[in-house]
């Protein structure tokens, strides 16, 4: 299966080009191009991933998706708002979709790639990879077994470093177009769903503007309510604000408090210290995503931002060949599809609303 991944920022840097490179080295996927507007980016990233050759193109993505050969994988990695017009271009160049998340801003936008994908038999799945955190799975099957009784009251949170203000974000990050909810919180309200099977009814949003070092202006801190279908309640709480000299990569974890019952993910503590002769004392996180020596000289990805990467690489590579069905990798919910998910875009579009009115309280439902 060849690959073509739109955009060459810092997720790819990160997690999608080592894992697909590791694929190709298992035979999973052969070439891998990667498009981007400027040639800074691929050269950044040509020189992140030095022992990861790609082929860097510089066209419009329309034109790189179109000369893919049919029924292959188109990773969209670009910012929130261009979403919808890549991906609606991969399915009309009779691609496969791997979006990274969200999805799209909207539930229209939802409903047009869902159809568009049947009409052509494709595959569009939202890279949540948080799903694939042996953690989120433990309490799923918990959760499913009735160990846990109901959800009634969580607290979340994910700060992103202050360093990616420095970044590219702060030429597409801005108030008009995302916020730190709809970009990092969508993780959390993503996985209280995929554990407990419940659905998002209404979220307000308290946004806090901050500005970037380009004058440009964002909601870079955010405090929302999510109110879900059995009446429990999960604030979350996200930023572009994590110390940069902070141990961990950033901060993160997730409590629910349940019928005398409770689930805790210190997502941001992984067990592991270092303290380095260069004077740096960090916490590395094992779990996400790291490079690590094989028994054959090599290195090889690990963690569950390689299992999402692989799991969906593989699930299209098993549709081609028949070895499963569109509506199976629907129902089974592993991944998320755009029918599947639904709910994360009614929060998202219901959150903008509520951000940009002050933090009003807006149902989700009103948006079916």
């Amino acid at each position: 299966m060849r690959v073509s991944v739109i955009g060459g920022g810092m997720i790819v840097i990160d997690q999608i080009l080592p894992s697909l490179d590791y694929l190709r080295r298992q035979g999973v996927v052969s070439d891998i191009e990667v498009c981007a507007r400027r040639p800074a980016t691929l050269e950044a990233l040509a020189a992140a991933r030095p022992d990861m050759p790609f082929r860097p193109r510089l066209e419009p993505y329309a034109q790189v998706l179109a000369e893919l050969p049919r029924r292959q994988l188109a990773v969209i990695a670009l910012p929130d708002q261009t979403h919808f017009d890549a991906v609606m271009r991969a399915l009309q160049a009779d691609q496969h979709v791997l979006c990274v998340k969200p999805l799209v801003r909207t539930l229209e936008e939802s409903h047009l790639i869902e159809a568009e994908a049947a009409k052509r038999g494709l595959m569009v799945a939202v890279e949540y990879h948080k799903r694939f955190d042996d953690r989120a799975l433990m309490a799923r099957q918990r959760f499913r077994k009735g160990q846990f009784g109901e959800f009634r009251l969580g607290t979340a949170i994910l700060f992103e470093p202050w360093l990616y203000r420095d970044s590219n974000f702060q030429n597409w990050f801005t108030k008009e177009e995302t916020d730190a909810f709809t970009y990092i919180g969508c993780h959390y309200v993503d996985l209280v769903a995929f554990m407990t099977g419940l659905k998002p009814v209404s979220v307000s949003v308290v946004g806090i503007a901050d500005k970037f070092p380009n004058g440009h202006e964002g909601w870079l801190w955010t405090d929302a309510r999510v109110v879900w279908s059995n009446g429990a309640c999960l604030n979350v709480q996200n930023a572009l604000g994590y110390p940069d000299h902070g141990p961990g990569p950033n901060t993160q974890g997730l409590t629910m408090w349940c019928d005398r019952s409770f689930l805790r993910h210190s997502d941001q503590y992984r067990g592991l210290e270092y303290c380095t002769l260069d004077g740096l004392y960090k916490q590395p996180s094992p779990d996400y995503m790291q490079m690590v020596e094989t028994i054959n000289g090599g290195v090889r990805p690990v963690g569950y931002g390689f299992r999402s990467i692989e799991a969906i690489a593989q699930t299209v590579i098993d549709l081609e060949a028949g070895r499963t069905t569109l509506a199976l990798v629907d129902a089974q919910g592993l991944i998320a599809t755009p029918g599947n998910s639904r709910y994360n875009e009614a929060v998202v579009e219901a959150g903008r609303r509520s951000i940009a009115q002050g933090g009003v309280t807006v149902a989700c439902a009103d948006l079916e």
